[in-house]
């Protein structure tokens, strides 16, 4: 497998988990609402069959499978596939299964039940990981921590000046986006609403202070630090970096 393209609009990931509900109730839709393009399959069997006609990035596996234990399975993906990204999801939180799917190759994992943001948050994470060790040995990446706000993944995180990472829902992502482009100048609340609302004649407008509050507080919570987004009386919010 080629390594991920950090140009592309969005990382491919393949969801491997038994339980159907699960996974195309919550993970699925999860993935999709926080940028990245996420398939699913049921068994192992299934996966192998789709990868022989599909690229991924990252593949999120289920440890109980009715198939094939999913530490085969990483052990396999890692040896076919070096450069893939894989992250184990299991029941089993104990500590001898966790040091086991790292030790035979896994990149992260996580226990279920898993909060959506974390698990948003942790694969965008190990998509930065891909991407930088897939620029040439020449190309100077930019450091973890570069005292900063910055935009990553196609938009799809917000990076904080000491490294710590946020993925964001679509929304978020809407409006950091026009607040990042204006450079340090107030946004009107008209022009975010109207890229919020779309084509939602219905869209109450109030809805985006709800959505700042709510990206000031993830702020705080995931990356340790004070979100520079602020209210311009009479005006809108500006994004004060």
């Amino acid at each position: 497998m080629s390594p991920p393209d950090p140009t592309r609009a969005v990382f491919r990931v393949a969801v491997l988990e038994d339980d159907d509900l699960v996974r195309e109730s919550f993970l699925l839709p999860t993935l999709r609402d926080y940028g990245l393009d996420a398939v699913g399959a049921g068994t192992a069997a299934e996966l192998y069959r789709r990868m022989v006609g599909q690229t991924f990035d990252i593949v999120l596996v289920d440890m109980g499978l009715p198939d094939e234990n999913g530490l085969d399975v990483i052990r396999h993906l890692r040896a076919s596939l070096p450069g893939l990204g894989i992250v184990m999801l299991t029941a089993n939180s104990g500590a001898d299964k966790h040091v086991r799917a790292l030790s035979d190759g896994a990149d992260a994992f996580l226990a279920k039940p898993v909060d959506g943001e974390i698990l948003a948050a942790t694969l965008h994470s190990l998509a930065r990981r891909l991407s930088a060790r897939a620029m040439p040995a020449s190309a100077d990446a930019a450091p973890a921590a570069s005292g900063r706000w910055k935009l990553e993944t196609n938009d799809w995180c917000l990076v904080a000046p000491n490294g710590a990472l946020m993925a964001l829902t679509a929304p978020e992502r809407c409006v950091l986006q026009l607040l990042f482009a204006a450079g340090g100048q107030p946004v009107e609340r008209e022009t975010l609403v109207n890229a919020l609302a779309g084509n939602d004649r219905d869209f109450d407008a109030r809805r985006l202070d709800a959505l700042v509050h709510r990206l000031r507080k993830k702020a705080e919570v995931q990356t340790d630090t004070t979100l520079p987004l602020v209210a311009t009386r009479g005006i809108g919010f500006l994004f004060a970096a």
